[in-house]
């Protein structure tokens, strides 16, 4: 349950043909030192790219455990579904299915995160693809966690 299926050197190798090749039709998209660095509320300019390219080919959904009034700007501003918090991993995974109309089995949870990201997508049966986080600094917990992570940021049965 705490492994990848997939593990990319950057958010930006996810592109509407490696989803296509994959049989996946849709994203639930992390924003935290995924899309954008922790703290900002403006993506990095080739992020920003990188979402008008993606979000034009496939339905994406963000989900976070931001805050409630810092997440509706960002999610205002980038024109995405999406809810927060999410109360990752135990919750928002199904929601974001249910909006999204596909069934888990085509929909790439991708996110920075193993206990949150990993573990949730893996949860409802998403394929789950595990992105470095964009910044080191980050909340104070999610440092510590990182520590506990490191065994599982291998894609599942491989050494990726």
């Amino acid at each position: 349950m705490l492994f990848p299926r997939a593990v990319l050197p950057s958010l930006l190798h996810l592109t509407p043909k490696w989803l296509e090749e994959r049989g996946l039709k849709g994203v639930i998209l992390d924003l935290d030192n995924t899309l954008l660095p922790y703290g900002e509320e403006e993506p990095l300019p080739e992020h920003r790219a990188w979402l008008e390219a993606l979000k034009a080919e496939v339905p994406v959904y963000l989900l976070s455990n931001a805050l409630p009034d810092r997440f509706a700007r960002i999610q205002e501003r980038l024109g995405l579904p999406g809810h927060a918090p999410a109360l990752k991993p135990w919750l928002g995974f199904q929601r974001a299915l249910k909006v999204l109309g596909l069934p888990p089995k085509e929909v790439a949870v991708v996110g920075d995160q193993i206990f949150t990201d990993v573990l949730g997508g893996n949860l409802v049966g998403a394929y789950t693809v595990l992105v470095p986080p964009l910044r080191e600094r980050e909340f104070f917990y999610t440092r510590f966690i990182r520590m506990l992570e490191t065994p599982f940021r291998r894609p599942r049965g491989g050494l990726g």
